[in-house]
């Protein structure tokens, strides 16, 4: 029985697996996104998101992780020539540092109509999310900032509102000049009660 088994063994052995998901991983890293089976896909999320998250942090230890879980590999254009950066030089100096203020979720899986020709498995679209750019994480927090703003000035009025009311309800239970004073709505009742 398989309980408590969370990985996807996708019919291989568990070095195949570990090439496959590190090779998936540095495409993904070097294109932007990529094509592949569904289970691929979830397995290789699994892995991604976690290495992205270790990259944050930008230091020496962090890359000597990812490089141990991913490897590292040289990255050529489209017409076949090598760039001077590695796959885990582009994760530390671009990828993560771009997703500095997301916790999490860096991926996302679309998935495409048509099936592969040969067995006819489902494809998805495997794509780094796009990153927040700073500009508009400081906006999110500049309407944070503007609600709070605005609820304070909210309480603010509801307060002025609420005294005048107290004070006018005080100034219609004092009796003009001249006028006998209301009696009280307990001694009207009182009054009541012995008639």
């Amino acid at each position: 029985m398989r309980h408590r088994v969370a990985i996807r063994h996708l019919n291989r052995t568990a070095s195949h697996r570990k090439a496959l998901r590190r090779n998936m991983a540095q495409s993904l890293f070097q294109h932007g996104g990529i094509r592949t089976t569904e289970p691929k896909a979830k397995e290789l999320r699994r892995f991604v998101e976690k290495i992205i998250t270790v990259a944050r942090k930008g230091t020496l230890q962090a890359r000597r992780l990812v490089v141990a879980e991913m490897g590292d590999r040289l990255m050529a254009d489209d017409k076949g020539e090598i760039l001077e950066k590695t796959v885990v030089q582009k994760l530390f100096d671009e990828i993560a540092p771009s997703y500095a203020s997301r916790d999490g979720g860096y991926t996302r899986i679309i998935r495409l109509s048509e099936r592969r020709i040969g067995d006819a498995s489902f494809q998805v679209l495997m794509q780094l999310v796009e990153p927040t750019p700073p500009a508009a994480a400081a906006e999110g927090e500049a309407r944070s900032a503007r609600r709070r703003r605005r609820a304070k000035k909210r309480r603010e009025l509801a307060e002025t509102v609420a005294k005048p009311a107290e004070g006018a309800a005080a100034e219609q239970a004092e009796p003009a000049e001249g006028e006998s004073a209301p009696a009280d709505s307990a001694e009207q009742a009182e009054d009541k009660a012995k008639e």
